[in-house]
């Protein structure tokens, strides 16, 4: 006769064996991620830009593979396409190595994230996100619910155990972690990096593929960040001051040799974790200025696409700016222990009070600054990449610790046994090949054409002009009547700035003794473009976006404040649509209570003044989406009855605007003509 097992033994077995599986779950997490097989992305059926291979990139100039084959035809020629003049040929293998990267390459950023920012440390960490992860049995998601095991207070707001807490990280169809997120063991450690992948790709719920490119539009890095344990440590992307904060017991010795007490460590992080939590999904701040301006996600349909970021301050430098913008979010945004010396010009700081800030209540004792050291002293004894800046991955530029329009903060970042900034240009040569898949719900091919000629007739085609619909421009804040604290996010930069040089992309990392050193062109974009990116003279402006892919990009403008729910609007018999569901216009109505933004309805809501009044109206109720400055205005550009069109020519301009892919089935007669005539 069988003895009965008691039900606690058997809960006890039960839970002996969910820990063992979550400690293999996390032993299989320590296992670097791939780059996801090309089958399990939308890529293969995609019109890719047409990028040549055998052509190259000399420092921001292209030059075609029929220019490249006749230079290195003769001595001259191949030395104006050598890697020791700075150019970079596009091939296959760097298109790989890029892509690799892409979804990879943390460049160390897993310290500052594990061991300064506590990412992994609070209620959100490897057992409540596996849990999750393991729960969707295979099947994946565009936002990992994470179910938490603790009660937790933040800034104020009461979490309870069992809460589900939507972070919108996107886990492709059987994978065992989010993308875009790395995790590395060193020793008994294991580390949690990010990638370009988590905020600049996606993945479609009913297929499981990846949009390779496409925007993470609910990812909610505030709250990832908030519920680090040290989520002060990004106090710089927040308008919460150190300065303004009362100050604690814990002492520190300043520039000066003096001894001084740093902001309350829990005053300041409650402060900047309030914050945090008002940003909205989709949205990250990516300006070092204390100032709390977070802006959308972009996409990475990047070919022809310059100047990049919102203000287009990435403008020169290899592939027209683009490795520039990748190297801002991987030399400076994922780390700030790397800016000390530029904490005095962009946030008025000691760079020993701006690194003890950061420092104080760091999740590694490795990393916490210990009762009255010297911050800059004490990281150093345990910095993993000692003699360059910061934590992360990078070596200073010609001139450190100034930094210029190419690279802003005086470093570049790379890794042993790479000459300099190869995964950056690969990055970027990647980039430049993707493309968002035909829209599959796309108008007839009359509507399109309709809505093409209703495009140029609202000149639209002034500024979103040429074969990429834009022309390369930036619009100064007072006509295009957008956020004015953003435009002037970058405006102290320049004050850092000398003028740039790089290291040839021949040079080996880690850099020899004295390595050669070469300019960086900046006449490639015009004076004034490079002076309103930067507020200079002037109060900034947003560069003129591209409009490919707009059906997988919503919501709309730089903060993303133009949305609408797919059942915010009713037609009306005349064709015409008026508001249905207040509640689900703008931000407020959608991204913040965890609602997709429909395309088709947030791009009506863009060109109908009358809808937008409605949305804009809804975000300036929000006390959050104030706080983050984020409305939707701007862009005063209206296709609607009081500018004299029709309801049916609205409809065909926004059928129009959602068929922009890389190979639309119609343009408008101007860049027909453009193209016909060679001059795009």
């Amino acid at each position: 006769m069988k003895t009965a097992i008691p039900v606690r033994s058997t809960l006890i077995v039960v839970l002996l064996l969910f820990v063992v599986g979550i400690l293999g779950y996390m032993l299989e997490l320590a296992i670097p991620t791939r780059a996801p097989k090309l089958e399990n992305t939308f890529t293969p059926i995609t019109q890719p830009p047409p990028q040549e291979l055998g052509s190259y990139d000399l420092l921001g100039v292209p030059v075609s593979k029929a220019q490249a084959d006749r230079l290195l035809q003769t001595e001259s020629g191949r030395v104006q396409l050598a890697p020791e003049n700075g150019a970079v040929e596009i091939t296959d293998d760097l298109i790989q190595l890029g892509r690799d990267a892409f979804y990879r390459q943390t460049f160390g950023n897993e310290y500052f994230f594990t061991d300064v920012l506590g990412a992994i440390d609070g209620p959100l960490n490897l057992v409540t996100m596996g849990k999750a992860i393991a729960a969707l049995g295979g099947k994946p998601t565009t936002n990992l619910q994470v179910k938490l095991d603790q009660d937790v207070t933040i800034a104020g707001h009461k979490f309870k155990a069992g809460d589900l807490v939507n972070t919108g990280l996107d886990v492709p169809a059987g994978a065992i972690v989010p993308l875009g997120m790395q995790t590395v063991k060193s020793g008994a450690k294991l580390r949690v990096g990010l990638t370009c992948a988590l905020c600049h790709a996606s993945v479609d719920t009913q297929t499981g593929r990846i949009l390779e490119g496409a925007p993470n539009t609910d990812l909610d890095s505030g709250l990832l960040q908030a519920f680090g344990t040290n989520s002060a440590a990004m106090f710089r992307a927040t308008g919460v001051k150190p300065a303004d904060m009362p100050l604690g017991n814990k002492t520190y010795v300043n520039t000066a040799g003096q001894k001084a007490r740093l902001p309350d460590a829990k005053a300041l992080e409650d402060a900047v974790d309030a914050q945090f939590l008002s940003w909205a999904p989709g949205n990250f701040d990516s300006t070092p200025d204390n100032v709390n301006n977070p802006s959308q996600n972009p996409s990475s349909y990047t070919f022809e696409a310059y100047p990049y970021g919102w203000s287009g301050f990435a403008s020169v430098g290899w592939f027209h700016g683009l490795s520039t913008l990748n190297n801002n979010v991987h030399a400076a945004n994922s780390d700030p222990t790397n800016d000390t010396y530029a904490a005095k010009y962009l946030l008025g700081l000691d760079k020993e009070t701006y690194l003890g800030v950061i420092l104080q209540n760091a999740a590694d004792k490795r990393f916490r600054l210990p009762d009255g050291a010297k911050p800059t002293d004490f990281f150093e004894k345990g910095d993993p990449t000692p003699g360059e800046p910061g934590i992360n991955k990078v070596m200073r530029m010609p001139g450190y610790p100034r930094g210029s329009i190419f690279m802003l903060d005086g470093f570049i970042a790379g890794v042993p046994g790479l000459p300099v900034g190869t995964e950056l240009n690969g990055m970027s040569v990647y980039q430049n090949t993707l493309a968002p898949p035909p829209n599959p719900a796309v108008a007839e091919e009359s509507v399109l054409k309709r809505g093409a000629a209703v495009f140029e007739k609202a000149n639209c085609a002034t500024c979103h002009s040429g074969r990429y619909f834009t022309n390369h421009d930036v619009i100064p804040e007072e006509e295009i009547q957008s956020q004015p604290s953003r435009a002037l996010a970058l405006a102290k930069f320049p004050q850092t700035f000398i003028r740039p040089e790089t290291y040839p992309n021949s040079t080996p990392v880690p850099l020899p003794i004295d390595p050669p050193v070469i300019p960086v062109p900046v006449e490639i974009t015009p004076q004034k473009v490079r002076d309103l990116a930067y507020a200079i003279n002037s109060k900034g402006g947003y560069k003129v976006q591209s409009l490919v892919g707009l059906y997988v990009t919503a919501p709309y403008l730089h903060d993303g404040g133009v949305a609408a729910s797919a059942t915010a609007l009713n037609q009306e018999a005349d064709g015409s649509y008026h508001v249905a569901d207040p509640s689900q216009m703008g931000l407020s109505g959608t991204s913040m209570q965890h609602i997709e933004p429909d395309p088709e309805a947030s791009l009506r809501v863009l060109v109908d003044r009358t809808l937008r009044e409605v949305a804009v109206q809804a975000n300036r109720a929000n006390a959050d989406l104030q706080s983050i400055h984020s409305d939707g205005s701007g862009h005063y550009y209206w296709v609607d009855q009081q500018a004299g069109f029709t309801p049916e020519d609205q409809t065909a301009l926004v059928q129009f605007l959602l068929s922009i892919d890389d190979d639309p089935s119609v343009l408008p007669s101007s860049v027909i003509r453009e193209t016909e005539t060679g001059l795009n």
